[in-house]
Protein backbone atom coordinates (compact mmCIF):
# COMPACT_ATOMS: atom_id res chain seq x y z
CA UNK A 1 0.00 0.00 0.00
CA UNK A 2 1.88 3.13 -0.89
CA UNK A 3 2.80 5.52 2.32
CA UNK A 4 0.57 9.39 2.28
CA UNK A 5 4.49 10.32 2.25
CA UNK A 6 5.34 13.95 0.30
CA UNK A 7 8.95 13.63 -1.65
CA UNK A 8 11.89 14.13 0.08
CA UNK A 9 12.83 17.17 -2.05
CA UNK A 10 10.19 18.64 -0.98
CA UNK A 11 10.34 18.19 2.55
CA UNK A 12 14.21 18.96 2.26
CA UNK A 13 13.41 22.12 0.79
CA UNK A 14 10.65 23.12 3.12
CA UNK A 15 13.27 22.57 6.15
CA UNK A 16 15.81 24.91 4.71
CA UNK A 17 13.46 27.80 3.98
CA UNK A 18 11.59 26.99 7.39
CA UNK A 19 15.34 27.58 8.80
CA UNK A 20 15.99 30.75 6.83
CA UNK A 21 12.77 32.33 6.62
CA UNK A 22 13.72 32.46 2.91
CA UNK A 23 13.36 30.64 -0.44
CA UNK A 24 16.27 32.68 -1.92
CA UNK A 25 18.82 31.47 1.27
CA UNK A 26 17.42 27.78 0.78
CA UNK A 27 17.85 27.68 -2.95
CA UNK A 28 21.80 28.98 -2.30
CA UNK A 29 22.18 26.19 0.34
CA UNK A 30 20.39 23.53 -1.80
CA UNK A 31 21.86 24.62 -5.22
CA UNK A 32 18.73 24.95 -6.78
CA UNK A 33 17.09 28.01 -8.04
CA UNK A 34 14.45 29.96 -6.05
CA UNK A 35 11.47 29.27 -7.94
CA UNK A 36 12.69 25.54 -8.12
CA UNK A 37 12.39 26.45 -4.04
CA UNK A 38 9.12 27.88 -4.16
CA UNK A 39 7.68 25.36 -7.00
CA UNK A 40 8.75 21.92 -4.18
CA UNK A 41 6.70 23.92 -1.39
CA UNK A 42 4.18 24.68 -3.48
CA UNK A 43 3.06 20.98 -4.18
CA UNK A 44 4.40 19.77 -0.49
CA UNK A 45 1.33 22.44 0.40
CA UNK A 46 -0.65 20.94 -2.51
CA UNK A 47 -0.16 17.52 -0.81
CA UNK A 48 -1.12 18.34 2.81
CA UNK A 49 -3.94 20.52 2.14
CA UNK A 50 -2.09 23.35 4.06
CA UNK A 51 -0.54 26.86 4.37
CA UNK A 52 3.08 26.63 5.46
CA UNK A 53 4.25 29.97 4.80
CA UNK A 54 2.85 33.45 4.71
CA UNK A 55 4.50 36.56 2.66
CA UNK A 56 5.84 39.08 4.40
CA UNK A 57 7.27 42.99 3.17
CA UNK A 58 10.98 40.93 3.78
CA UNK A 59 10.27 37.62 2.52
CA UNK A 60 8.25 34.66 4.03
CA UNK A 61 7.54 33.22 7.08
CA UNK A 62 6.01 30.10 8.99
CA UNK A 63 2.02 29.78 10.06
CA UNK A 64 1.50 27.98 12.84
CA UNK A 65 0.94 25.18 10.55
CA UNK A 66 4.35 25.44 9.27
CA UNK A 67 6.20 25.81 12.67
CA UNK A 68 4.23 23.12 13.72
CA UNK A 69 5.31 20.32 10.83
CA UNK A 70 9.10 22.18 10.75
CA UNK A 71 9.50 21.00 14.22
CA UNK A 72 8.03 17.69 13.71
CA UNK A 73 9.97 16.66 10.33
CA UNK A 74 13.47 17.39 11.88
CA UNK A 75 14.41 15.03 14.10
CA UNK A 76 12.89 12.20 11.07
CA UNK A 77 15.45 13.84 8.03
CA UNK A 78 18.04 14.24 10.60
CA UNK A 79 17.77 10.65 11.32
CA UNK A 80 17.58 9.63 7.37
CA UNK A 81 20.96 11.97 7.19
CA UNK A 82 22.30 9.65 10.15
CA UNK A 83 21.64 6.64 8.78
CA UNK A 84 22.54 7.50 5.18
CA UNK A 85 25.98 8.67 6.29
CA UNK A 86 26.42 5.61 8.75
CA UNK A 87 26.33 3.12 6.28
CA UNK A 88 28.43 4.76 3.81
CA UNK A 89 31.06 4.94 6.53
CA UNK A 90 30.43 1.84 7.93
CA UNK A 91 29.09 -0.27 4.65
CA UNK A 92 26.59 -2.27 7.14
CA UNK A 93 29.04 -3.62 9.21
CA UNK A 94 28.55 -0.73 12.29
CA UNK A 95 27.32 2.28 12.75
CA UNK A 96 27.32 5.56 15.01
CA UNK A 97 26.13 6.29 18.17
CA UNK A 98 24.69 9.37 19.40
CA UNK A 99 24.99 9.15 23.57
CA UNK A 100 23.70 11.91 26.04
CA UNK A 101 25.68 11.77 29.13
CA UNK A 102 25.75 13.92 32.51
CA UNK A 103 29.26 16.03 31.95
CA UNK A 104 31.33 14.60 34.99
CA UNK A 105 30.33 11.21 34.22
CA UNK A 106 31.54 11.72 30.49
CA UNK A 107 35.32 13.41 30.89
CA UNK A 108 36.04 11.70 33.90
CA UNK A 109 34.91 8.07 33.71
CA UNK A 110 33.87 7.53 30.14
CA UNK A 111 36.10 9.57 27.85
CA UNK A 112 39.54 7.76 29.23
CA UNK A 113 38.05 4.32 28.51
CA UNK A 114 36.54 5.12 25.17
CA UNK A 115 39.74 3.62 23.86
CA UNK A 116 38.86 0.44 24.89
CA UNK A 117 35.49 0.56 23.02
CA UNK A 118 37.62 1.35 19.92
CA UNK A 119 39.74 -1.77 20.20
CA UNK A 120 37.07 -4.33 21.19
CA UNK A 121 34.45 -2.86 18.32
CA UNK A 122 36.27 -0.36 15.98
CA UNK A 123 32.85 -0.85 14.09
CA UNK A 124 31.13 1.52 16.39
CA UNK A 125 31.51 5.04 16.45
CA UNK A 126 30.24 7.16 19.61
CA UNK A 127 29.68 10.78 19.39
CA UNK A 128 28.87 12.58 23.39
CA UNK A 129 26.88 15.05 23.81
CA UNK A 130 26.39 15.70 27.41
CA UNK A 131 23.37 16.13 29.34
CA UNK A 132 21.82 17.03 32.45
CA UNK A 133 18.43 16.29 32.36
CA UNK A 134 15.61 13.24 31.18
CA UNK A 135 14.79 13.97 27.36
CA UNK A 136 12.01 12.93 25.05
CA UNK A 137 14.03 10.27 22.93
CA UNK A 138 11.33 11.42 20.12
CA UNK A 139 12.12 14.89 20.29
CA UNK A 140 16.27 14.70 20.38
CA UNK A 141 18.18 12.46 18.01
CA UNK A 142 20.08 10.50 21.09
CA UNK A 143 20.23 6.78 20.12
CA UNK A 144 21.15 6.43 24.03
CA UNK A 145 22.01 7.99 27.40
CA UNK A 146 23.65 7.69 30.52
CA UNK A 147 21.55 9.40 33.00
CA UNK A 148 21.93 9.56 37.20
CA UNK A 149 18.78 9.94 38.49
CA UNK A 150 16.18 8.06 41.35
CA UNK A 151 14.21 5.20 40.52
CA UNK A 152 10.94 7.43 40.43
CA UNK A 153 12.80 9.93 37.52
CA UNK A 154 13.40 6.40 35.59
CA UNK A 155 9.63 5.00 36.62
CA UNK A 156 7.97 8.47 35.10
CA UNK A 157 10.12 9.06 31.88
CA UNK A 158 7.99 7.68 29.33
CA UNK A 159 9.14 5.62 26.20
CA UNK A 160 11.98 4.31 27.22
CA UNK A 161 13.92 0.88 28.25
CA UNK A 162 16.60 1.55 30.72
CA UNK A 163 19.74 -0.84 32.07
CA UNK A 164 20.73 -0.73 35.68
CA UNK A 165 24.18 0.87 35.96
CA UNK A 166 24.99 1.25 39.39
CA UNK A 167 24.67 2.92 42.82
CA UNK A 168 25.90 6.25 42.98
CA UNK A 169 27.91 6.24 46.48
CA UNK A 170 29.97 9.90 47.79
CA UNK A 171 33.13 9.57 49.69
CA UNK A 172 34.65 12.90 51.25
CA UNK A 173 37.63 13.84 49.63
CA UNK A 174 40.11 17.05 49.80
CA UNK A 175 44.08 17.61 48.71
CA UNK A 176 46.63 15.82 50.83
CA UNK A 177 47.82 19.21 51.10
CA UNK A 178 45.20 20.24 53.33
CA UNK A 179 45.14 17.41 55.04
CA UNK A 180 48.89 17.73 56.28
CA UNK A 181 48.43 21.51 57.02
CA UNK A 182 45.34 21.17 59.58
CA UNK A 183 46.27 17.79 61.04
CA UNK A 184 50.48 17.23 60.41
CA UNK A 185 50.12 13.60 62.40
CA UNK A 186 47.32 12.60 60.85
CA UNK A 187 48.37 8.92 59.31
CA UNK A 188 47.09 7.19 55.39
CA UNK A 189 45.45 4.05 55.25
CA UNK A 190 46.68 3.68 51.77
CA UNK A 191 48.33 5.91 49.09
CA UNK A 192 45.12 7.79 48.91
CA UNK A 193 42.94 7.86 51.89
CA UNK A 194 43.21 8.78 55.12
CA UNK A 195 40.82 8.32 57.96
CA UNK A 196 39.76 11.03 59.82
CA UNK A 197 38.31 11.01 63.04
CA UNK A 198 34.78 13.05 63.43
CA UNK A 199 36.43 15.83 65.05
CA UNK A 200 38.95 16.46 62.17
CA UNK A 201 36.53 15.78 59.32
CA UNK A 202 33.82 18.77 61.20
CA UNK A 203 37.01 21.46 61.01
CA UNK A 204 37.60 21.07 57.61
CA UNK A 205 35.88 23.70 55.56
CA UNK A 206 33.30 22.53 53.05
CA UNK A 207 32.40 22.58 49.01
CA UNK A 208 28.89 22.53 47.98
CA UNK A 209 27.41 21.36 45.18
CA UNK A 210 24.41 24.07 44.16
CA UNK A 211 22.42 20.95 41.96
CA UNK A 212 22.25 18.92 45.41
CA UNK A 213 21.99 21.59 48.51
CA UNK A 214 21.39 19.38 51.48
CA UNK A 215 23.99 16.85 50.56
CA UNK A 216 26.36 17.00 53.12
CA UNK A 217 23.60 17.43 55.77
CA UNK A 218 22.62 13.58 54.71
CA UNK A 219 26.19 12.57 55.31
CA UNK A 220 26.85 13.62 58.58
CA UNK A 221 23.37 12.85 59.43
CA UNK A 222 23.73 9.21 58.29
CA UNK A 223 27.09 8.73 60.12
CA UNK A 224 25.39 10.61 63.58
CA UNK A 225 27.69 14.10 63.30
CA UNK A 226 26.95 17.13 64.15
CA UNK A 227 28.09 19.85 61.88
CA UNK A 228 26.86 23.53 63.19
CA UNK A 229 26.77 24.71 59.54
CA UNK A 230 26.56 21.89 56.99
CA UNK A 231 25.12 24.35 54.11
CA UNK A 232 28.59 26.49 54.55
CA UNK A 233 31.34 26.64 51.79
CA UNK A 234 31.51 27.54 48.24
CA UNK A 235 28.95 26.18 45.68
CA UNK A 236 29.37 24.62 42.18
CA UNK A 237 27.14 22.56 40.02
CA UNK A 238 29.67 19.86 38.73
CA UNK A 239 31.33 16.88 40.28
CA UNK A 240 34.44 17.85 37.72
CA UNK A 241 34.22 21.74 39.62
CA UNK A 242 33.74 20.96 42.65
CA UNK A 243 36.86 18.33 42.19
CA UNK A 244 39.29 21.47 40.69
CA UNK A 245 37.93 23.09 44.16
CA UNK A 246 39.06 20.43 46.26
CA UNK A 247 42.75 19.81 44.76
CA UNK A 248 43.67 23.01 45.02
CA UNK A 249 42.86 23.22 48.66
CA UNK A 250 39.58 25.32 48.77
CA UNK A 251 38.14 22.47 51.14
CA UNK A 252 36.23 18.72 51.58
CA UNK A 253 33.96 17.64 48.72
CA UNK A 254 31.72 14.46 48.14
CA UNK A 255 32.12 13.11 45.23
CA UNK A 256 31.47 9.40 43.87
CA UNK A 257 34.75 7.72 43.93
CA UNK A 258 34.53 6.11 40.23
CA UNK A 259 34.51 9.69 38.78
CA UNK A 260 37.93 10.92 40.55
CA UNK A 261 40.08 7.48 39.61
CA UNK A 262 42.82 10.00 37.96
CA UNK A 263 42.98 12.91 40.68
CA UNK A 264 43.37 10.25 43.49
CA UNK A 265 46.14 8.09 41.46
CA UNK A 266 48.05 11.49 41.27
CA UNK A 267 47.28 12.39 44.36
CA UNK A 268 46.08 15.47 43.64
CA UNK A 269 42.94 14.28 46.11
CA UNK A 270 42.42 11.97 48.89
CA UNK A 271 39.73 10.15 50.56
CA UNK A 272 39.28 11.93 53.76
CA UNK A 273 37.38 9.52 55.43
CA UNK A 274 36.01 5.57 54.74
CA UNK A 275 32.10 6.78 55.91
CA UNK A 276 30.49 7.05 52.36
CA UNK A 277 26.86 7.99 51.51
CA UNK A 278 24.32 5.66 49.75
CA UNK A 279 22.11 7.93 47.76
CA UNK A 280 19.06 7.60 45.93
CA UNK A 281 20.33 8.59 42.53
CA UNK A 282 21.75 5.81 40.50
CA UNK A 283 23.11 5.27 37.19
CA UNK A 284 21.41 3.72 34.23
CA UNK A 285 21.72 3.83 30.10
CA UNK A 286 18.38 4.38 28.46
CA UNK A 287 17.22 4.28 25.33
CA UNK A 288 14.03 4.47 23.06
CA UNK A 289 11.56 0.96 23.61
CA UNK A 290 11.27 1.36 20.72
CA UNK A 291 14.38 0.48 19.35
CA UNK A 292 17.58 -1.40 20.76
CA UNK A 293 19.91 -1.44 17.92
CA UNK A 294 23.01 -3.89 17.79
CA UNK A 295 25.21 -0.82 18.60
CA UNK A 296 23.06 -0.10 22.06
CA UNK A 297 23.27 -3.74 23.25
CA UNK A 298 27.35 -4.25 22.63
CA UNK A 299 28.03 -0.39 24.30
CA UNK A 300 25.49 -1.83 27.24
CA UNK A 301 27.45 -4.80 27.21
CA UNK A 302 31.02 -3.18 27.02
CA UNK A 303 29.92 -0.65 30.28
CA UNK A 304 29.04 -3.12 32.29
CA UNK A 305 32.26 -4.99 31.63
CA UNK A 306 34.36 -2.03 32.37
CA UNK A 307 32.13 -1.05 35.80
CA UNK A 308 32.77 -4.85 37.07
CA UNK A 309 36.32 -4.33 36.43
CA UNK A 310 36.09 -0.98 38.33
CA UNK A 311 34.46 -2.09 40.84
CA UNK A 312 36.79 -4.61 41.72
CA UNK A 313 39.78 -2.34 41.13
CA UNK A 314 37.97 -0.03 43.94
CA UNK A 315 37.08 -2.89 46.42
Amino acid sequence: MRRNIPSLQSLICFESAAKHSSYTHASQELFITQSAVSRQIQQLEDFLGVTLFSRTRHGVELTEAGKQYAKSIKPFLQGIEKSTSDIMTHKGLGGTLKLGVVPTFATHWLLPKLHKLNAQHPEITVHLETSTKPFLFNENVFDAAIFAGTQQQIEHWPGIQAHYLMDEEVVPVCSPQLIQQRFPNAQMLSDCSYDLSDDELLQLPLLQQTTRPSIWQEWFQAHHMQHAKPFDGQRHELFSMLSVAASHNMGMALIPQMLIEAELQKKELVIASNKKLYGSRKYYLVHSSQDSSPQIQKFVDWVMQELQQNLTLLA
